[in-house]
């Protein structure tokens, strides 16, 4: 071969070729530059697989002496061998002190080529078994990594990105580095890189890209940015820029968040996410907005529910790993299980132990607590009847005007009805308000019912709680993306004249003025009552607890009781809309232990409870959902309070929901016979972790 020779080299030049790019702080990219030979032709010589010429060989023994100055010259003076090299004059007049400062730092410089494991030294963690296989024999072993961990929630994907990232700058692989999670974890990441790593991670905001390029100078080397900050015009612009260099290794928590799929037409629809990590990832892009000038070496992709029940967007995450090898959905399918372990892991929480081989996580218990109705000509059951009787009017009148709109505005009013009195009480007020305003612009002249009608016939509604996990809503500084769909929802109207609008505000401020009589005779509510039982029970004492609710106005509902039941200002609440500093505030309020001021109960809604880092296991729910746990490390018990099934895929608590169905889809998706006039009643348990859902009358999943 042209780049061997028959000289014979010391048997320790693969050692010196390493120690060299080391000394220097070059990367094999760099170092090839410098030599005029292909990056993989160096990787060869380190590994031992391949020999340098003698005329490179010589200046590699020169840049020992010289340093970078040896790969200056081009003239015959500067082939010179090592033995022809001038004797340097050494004084020897430094502080012993310096001097041992400098050589302990080179020996820890070329640590890594001692110490296999030699990030864990340099980390404040103990690595577990199941976290040392990914990094060091899964993903240290690629010299192009292209991989999706995607293991349980809790295993501790962080850890292990955070492990491989410190590596890789030890062994002088990578230099510039880009997290991108959702906004949620971005104070995560940044603490723990920083906690267990020390690597000074900096978080970049959209306001950084507006006087300069947060993307150069040695401060970029090592940035944290949220999914949708990265994606708007102007930050992907000022990636994109001549100036910038390219990133060596980029990181996407959460990524089932880059989501594609392909419609019934056979177009693909891609999110502004997914085109972000296509063009980062190097896939080939017509749309010019969405075209960067580079990619990046080394991608990890980081999720604990790639799937989600949906296999064509699990193809187009894969398509970011090899975008050339898995070019169609049929590649995909053809790719062998060795092939795609290459680029893949992923264990449950059951395979995890420790070295030992003792389980990580103890069994969990989940037990589903039932209630009763408060009944009397002022209660719970006669505001449930009433309230149900109106969404059955309404949808009777809605259907006509615009079904999927009616349909969103019941599921509104049930959630609602489902999850707390005041909850109920309030999306009442809001409806009350909504309706009012409606028909003083039609009294006033500004508006005919008839422009009306029309607008609402074109709305188009989404159900976030069907169409997304808790964890897929967009952020916002102020709501969740639930709330402001809930209150788009309640603005739609199902009159055909104003004598309708006027009879169904009537009769929306009776169920107002019925739901405040009920909340005055009872503030806490059966639902609460029970929930107390939980909370004051033997077991749980001095216990921590956390509890999920799906609505803010639940979530303020229990803590000022509970605050008023005697828990005073040991209450930490956390919900979607607060800026990620006051969650982790609210987090680390609620990680302190008891005794040392911290909080008893944590009360969190379901979209806040993505990237809670206190290693319990999270579980989101459509009802209050209480758990606890002895200590920040083991699962807790979980206590449902509500109609719950189990999942046929992942086996995770799924909820009831029940609605009326006269599209015939579920009829012809379950086999149901319909009821006399079309109608449909369906129960459906969805799953919040997989999206799954089962039809209870037929027990029949939706695969």
């Amino acid at each position: 071969m042209a780049n061997t020779s028959t000289t014979t080299l010391p048997a320790d030049f693969p050692r010196r070729i390493q120690s060299l790019r080391g000394r220097l702080q070059l990367t094999r990219s760099a170092l090839s530059d410098l030599l005029g030979v292909r990056e993989s032709l160096v990787a060869a010589w380190e590994s031992g697989r391949s020999e340098p010429s003698r005329e490179q060989w010589a200046i590699i023994q020169r840049a020992e002496c010289d340093g970078h100055a040896a790969f200056d010259g081009s003239g015959p003076d500067a082939r010179a061998t090592a033995n022809e090299l001038p004797v340097a004059n050494y004084a020897f007049a430094a502080s012993s002190m310096l001097v041992s400062t400098v050589v302990e730092g080179y020996r820890l410089s070329q640590g890594f080529v001692y110490n296999p494991v030699f990030a864990t030294e340099l980390s404040l963690i103990d690595p577990l078994p199941h976290q040392r296989i990914a990094v060091y024999e899964r993903m240290l072993t690629q010299n192009r990594l292209r991989f999706l961990l995607a293991d349980d929630a809790g295993a501790g994907k962080t850890i292990m990105a955070g492990l491989y990232i410190r590596e890789m700058l030890s062994r002088r692989l990578i230099r510039r580095i880009l997290v991108v999670p959702p906004a949620g974890l971005i104070g995560n990441w940044q603490r723990e890189m920083k906690t267990l790593f020390a690597l000074p991670f900096q978080i970049v905001s959209g306001s950084d890209a507006r006087d300069g390029n947060p993307f150069v100078g040695e401060d970029s080397n090592q940035i944290i940015m949220s999914i949708d900050t990265l994606s708007g015009d102007r930050m992907f612009g000022r990636l994109g820029e001549q100036n910038v260099e390219p990133y060596d290794l980029v990181i996407f928590d959460e990524a089932h968040k880059l989501s594609a799929d392909r419609d019934y037409d056979g177009r693909v629809r891609k999110t502004d996410r997914y085109c972000l990590a296509e063009a980062l990832c190097g896939v080939h892009i017509s749309d010019a907005r969405w075209r960067l000038p580079w990619n990046t070496q080394h991608v990890m992709l980081l999720s604990a529910t790639p799937h989600m029940g949906k296999p064509t967007p699990y193809y187009y995450l894969w398509r970011l790993l090899e975008p050339e090898v898995l070019a169609t959905i049929d590649a995909f399918a053809e790719l062998s299980q060795e092939e795609r372990q290459h680029h893949f892991i992923r264990r449950t929480k059951e395979e995890m132990v420790r070295l030992d081989g003792s389980p990580i996580y103890p069994m969990r218990v989940s037990d589903t607590l039932s209630y009763d109705l408060s009944q009397g000509d002022v209660s719970e059951q006669r505001l449930y009847n009433e309230t149900t009787t109106y969404i059955n009017d309404y949808y009777n009148r809605a259907k006509i005007l615009n079904r999927s709109a009616a349909r969103l505005v019941m599921s509104v009013f049930q959630r609602r009805l489902a999850s707390s009195t005041f909850a109920l009480m309030r999306s009442f007020e809001r409806r009350a308000e909504k309706l009012t305003s409606l028909i003083q612009q039609i009294e006033s002249g500004q508006m005919a019912l008839e422009d009306l009608q029309r607008l609402q016939s074109r709305r188009t509604a989404n159900d976030v709680f069907l169409s997304k996990t808790a964890d897929e809503e967009s952020e916002d500084a102020e709501t969740e993306e639930n709330e402001r769909a809930e209150d788009e929802a309640l603005t739609l109207i199902a009159s055909r004249n104003l004598g309708q609008l006027q009879a169904e505000l009537e009769q929306v401020q009776h169920l107002v003025q019925l739901a405040r009589d009920v909340y005055a005779v009872d503030e806490n509510g059966s639902k609460l009552d029970k929930l107390l039982e939980v909370l004051s029970h033997p077991d749980y004492h001095d216990q921590k607890l956390i509890i999920f609710t799906e609505h803010r106005d639940t979530l303020q509902f229990l803590v000022r009781r509970l605050e008023s039941l005697g828990y005073g200002e040991r209450i930490a609440s956390i919900h979607g809309g607060m800026p990620y500093t006051d969650r982790e505030a609210q987090v680390e309020f609620f990680r302190k232990p008891i005794d040392k001021g911290g909080a008893y109960v944590l009360v969190a809604t379901d979209a806040a409870g993505e990237g809670i880092n206190l290693q319990f296991h999270r579980e989101t729910q459509r009802d209050w959902t209480a758990m606890n746990s002895k200590d920040l490390r083991r699962p807790h018990e979980r206590h449902a309070i509500s109609k719950t099934a189990g999942c046929c895929r992942c086996g995770e608590t799924c909820e009831l929901a029940s609605y009326t169905d006269r599209s015939g889809f579920h009829r012809e998706r379950y086999g149901i016979v319909s009821y006399e006039d079309g109608s449909l009643q369906v129960d459906l348990f969805r799953c919040r972790c997989c999206g799954h859902s089962q039809c209870q009358q037929s027990g029949l999943w939706d695969i």
